[in-house]
């Protein structure tokens, strides 16, 4: 086997290996959910009967094999990372919305799969003499240990950035649908159970979840500030702070919302704004490379077409 070849094996079997992980953790299962108990669950309501190996053999392959052995994977790279690391990562992705049920531990497991990519290539340096892959391990290795390593930052980043601005879009009208559920008798956690039950969205969620930490006995200011936390933007840490002064104080609490949608709404129109500036700068590179060679294309080939078939040329640099 030729030393290109096997360089070419070995990068799939880890592409599919992040593949597999990437599959796994968008296929994870629910916090605080065990796959066994849903299954025997599901065998119970149907009145069938059968064994535990059964049960067991009747899940999915993800969930017997593939799902335990990233875990292992990302406990072995937790060993190795700091306690404030794993912190911080929980925070990002508690702000990201916790995509696919993902935990610490698949987001580290990423890293050292990327971190492995890169000692791979060290390695078939050190075995291959010759050939292409010959004394150039390092150059692979660096980009690829880079990549791996901080892809899944890049990705929770952006699943981040996307949330809050869908936050930030949503936070005025249900700030005014918070408003006339107050003002019409509800009370302040009653009128977010509603937003809850009328719009499935990120900003929903995070109220609903509000209303069953109060429900479970915790202080209404304490929750209110853990969503502002978990969400990490200030229009809702002002929100909050807002709601918070004014429970406080004993101010009205539908003049406050009201204020706070106008502000809001007033936040999204400057933002928006602030974007559609943006915009131009955004498509010059476009336009640049992509647009303009394309038109010089269409519009002068058929030209020099042209000129060349009539025989202009050739009289030019023919005489």
């Amino acid at each position: 086997m030729s030393p290109t070849t096997l360089l070419v094996i070995v990068i799939a079997v880890v592409v599919v290996g992040a593949l597999i992980l990437v599959f796994v953790g968008l296929r994870a299962p629910k916090s605080g959910e065990d796959p066994l108990q849903t299954r025997l669950a599901e065998f119970a309501s149907r009145g069938e009967t059968a064994t535990l190996e059964e049960i067991e053999l009747s899940q999915p392959l993800s969930e017997r094999i593939i799902y335990p052995i990233a875990r292992k994977l990302g406990e072995l790279a937790l060993r190795f990372t700091p306690q404030n690391a794993i912190q911080q990562m929980a925070k990002k992705l508690e702000r990201a919305g916790n995509p696919g049920n993902l935990d610490p531990t698949m987001v580290f497991a990423f890293r050292f799969l990327g971190l492995g990519l890169g000692l791979i290539f060290l390695v078939l340096d050190g075995m291959v003499s010759s050939g292409f892959f010959n004394k150039k391990g390092l150059w692979f290795a660096i980009p690829a240990s880079a990549i791996g390593f901080y892809l899944p930052d890049l990705l929770l980043k952006s699943r981040i950035d996307r949330r809050a601005k869908s936050v930030r879009k949503q936070m005025p009208d249900a700030l005014d649908l918070l408003t006339i559920c107050v003002e019409a008798g509800l009370g302040f956690d009653a009128a977010l159970a509603k937003i809850y039950e009328k719009w499935p969205n990120d900003l929903g969620m995070a109220f609903g979840r509000v209303v069953r930490e109060i429900a479970l006995g915790k202080l209404r200011r304490e929750a209110l500030r853990d969503m502002a936390d978990r969400l990490g933007i200030p229009e809702m840490t002002s929100f909050v702070a807002a709601v918070i002064q004014s429970e406080q104080l004993g101010v009205s609490m539908a003049q406050v919302l009201r204020i706070q949608s106008d502000q809001m709404r007033v936040k999204r129109r400057q933002l928006a704004e602030e974007e559609a500036h943006k915009t131009p700068i955004k498509m010059l590179l476009p336009m640049a490379f992509l647009i303009f060679p394309t038109l010089c294309i269409v519009i002068m080939v058929p030209a020099v077409f042209r000129v060349i078939n009539s025989g202009a040329m050739t009289s030019i640099f023919g005489g």
